[in-house]
């Protein structure tokens, strides 16, 4: 019989015997070869990016330990591969830090929260991975806000633990319970403890409804005069001359072309409501600077304008924890197929495609100019915990979709040990993460403020 069909209490007991290979106090440690050369990992992602956007690139990296990190997914998917993998598998994020959760609005106007980032997405992912990334992450940003060290190891714990938790109360669902679950923003809200929090976030809620969440300054806007032309803001958006490096990376009449391939056909009847009407190359993110990325404006009869991000997919940085992970197909094909599976509701125009000429892949998506909050918005170790124990919620969510919640259960069991041990691996991470960017900073000083979404680090009361 398939495990997946087995009672639910054998899949517990199953989860528990997983004990055996890899004991929860084993996660505690960070182990493999301490003389890896975090730099060169990230130099050498650079052999395939936009030669303008490198130096763009390092300096976002140089900017601080929570940037680094954002921006080093490579660094620690190298280093996970040595750590104790139980076997209970699930579709992994892949980047999974606390800025990769976000907010949206449904059609029925819920405002759900989910896990928002997939460029890393890759099924058959030990969970542990993408738990241990989202844990460092909450240490490494309450380290910058001057929390304590047993603070920052709490911080983790309690993010964790909240995992743990909504992992336990899902095994107790039907998989089509599972499957449809939920997690509703105005309702969680209204579980933080910390009263200003809880008001910042009713107001955003509330404001999202209206006018929408706080615009990204990082977002095409059309000429001031009124033409269906996007709006240059170098480094970060740009328009690029035929037969440039930017130009060769992809061209929007063969590309669209393959993308309307995969294309279901209710969605296409609404894209032929749209024509293409500009096309420009946008930089991303931290990590993913320098990648060809690229945002048409399209525009409806009524001149209503609609923006679709060409964003380049390449392999999965967590394929460096087995070789077996390797996704054969398209990756822009992986990066979808990974979002349908972790989000609660989906981009109806979610696609992928190719451009055989420069032997890039591409997913496509609708752009959106919405942000929930930045870390300066989360002032303080109180709120930052509401916010990480929303975020331990949500992934274990998105996990239980792919994974086996009472396998996964079963092996973290009802005490804190899970919990402590990961919070223990996530300040040794941490400490990781501050003395590779230390390393990353000297070969390429910062000559540019630290990233605004992070306030300036505070003396560590240790």
């Amino acid at each position: 019989m398939p495990t997946s069909l087995a009672t639910r209490a054998d899949r517990l007991q199953q989860g528990k015997s997983l004990r055996k290979l890899a004991p929860r106090a084993a996660h505690a440690q960070l182990v493999g070869p301490m003389d890896r050369d975090a730099n060169a990992i990230l130099d050498a992602q650079n052999a395939t990016r936009l030669p303008a956007l490198i130096e763009v690139r390092r300096q976002l990296l140089a900017g601080d330990p929570f940037a680094y990190l954002r921006g080093a997914a490579a660094v620690m998917a190298h280093d996970l591969q040595w750590q104790p993998m139980v076997g209970a598998k699930v579709q992994a994020c892949g980047d999974c830090h606390l800025m990769n959760f976000g907010a949206f609005v449904t059609p029925e106007d819920n405002i759900l929260f989910n896990v928002n980032d997939f460029d890393e997405t890759l099924p058959g992912v030990d969970f542990t991975v993408d738990v241990k990334r989202l844990a460092t992450s909450i240490a490494v940003a309450a380290s910058a806000q001057g929390a304590t060290k047993p603070q920052r190891h709490e911080l983790a714990a309690a993010t964790v633990r909240a995992y743990r938790k909504r992992m336990e109360a899902l095994t107790y669902l039907t998989p089509l319970e599972v499957w449809h679950s939920r997690v509703d923003l105005e309702q969680e809200v209204k579980k933080f403890r910390n009263a200003a929090m809880r008001k910042k976030m009713m107001t955003i809620i509330a404001r999202a409804r209206g006018e929408g969440l706080d615009k990204d300054d990082n977002f095409p806007t059309l000429a001031e005069s009124g033409a269906p032309v996007i709006h240059d803001k170098a480094p970060r958006i740009f328009h690029f001359a035929a037969g440039s490096d930017a130009a060769k990376g992809f061209e929007p009449g063969k590309g669209f072309a393959e993308y309307l391939n995969v294309m279901s056909p209710e969605v296409r009847v609404l894209f032929d409501r749209y024509t293409l009407k500009d096309f420009v190359f946008k930089a991303v993110g931290v990590g993913s600077v320098g990648t060809y990325c690229y945002v048409g404006l399209f525009m409806s009869g009524d001149e209503e304008p609609m923006f679709l991000q060409v964003k380049e997919a390449s392999h999965s940085v967590l394929e460096a924890l087995d070789e077996k992970l390797a996704y054969p197909g398209n990756q822009g094909q992986r990066v979808v197929e990974g979002q349908r599976m972790m989000q609660a509701a989906s981009d109806i125009f979610l696609g992928w495609t190719e451009y055989s000429e420069s032997g890039r892949e591409f997913y496509v998506r609708i752009l959106k100019n919405r942000r929930l909050a930045g870390i300066s918005d989360i002032a303080g170790t109180e709120a930052l915990t509401d916010y990480a124990r929303l975020c331990g919620r949500t992934l274990a969510r998105a996990h239980g979709r792919s994974g086996d919640p009472a396998v996964i259960s079963g092996y973290m069991g009802d005490s804190d040990a899970f919990d402590e041990a990961i919070a223990d691996f996530a300040l040794a991470y941490e400490q990781r993460n501050e003395a590779d960017h230390a390393a990353w900073a000297a070969a390429y000083p910062p000559n540019a403020p630290a990233s605004p979404a992070l306030p300036a680090k505070k003396q560590d009361k240790k």
